[in-house]
């Protein structure tokens, strides 16, 4: 049985995103990305990052069409 995952840890994030760490722990530090942080280790929920991304996209197309 496979189970997907629903946290990444941040250097996953940072792969699957295609965002560097160092940027990955600053938004999550501006709070513009959300994670949660269990024992030493942060996670970044995956429906946390897709978030941030489609807002990113959403705020790009706005100033395209504006």
């Amino acid at each position: 049985m496979k189970v997907e995952k629903i946290n990444l840890s941040v250097p996953e994030a940072a792969a699957a995103s295609g965002i560097g760490r160092t940027t990955l722990f600053a938004l999550i530090k501006a709070g513009e990305l959300q994670s949660i942080k269990i024992g030493r280790r942060r996670y970044v929920p995956i429906v946390a990052l897709q978030g941030y991304l489609d807002r990113q996209l959403a705020e790009q197309n706005a100033m395209e069409v504006a």
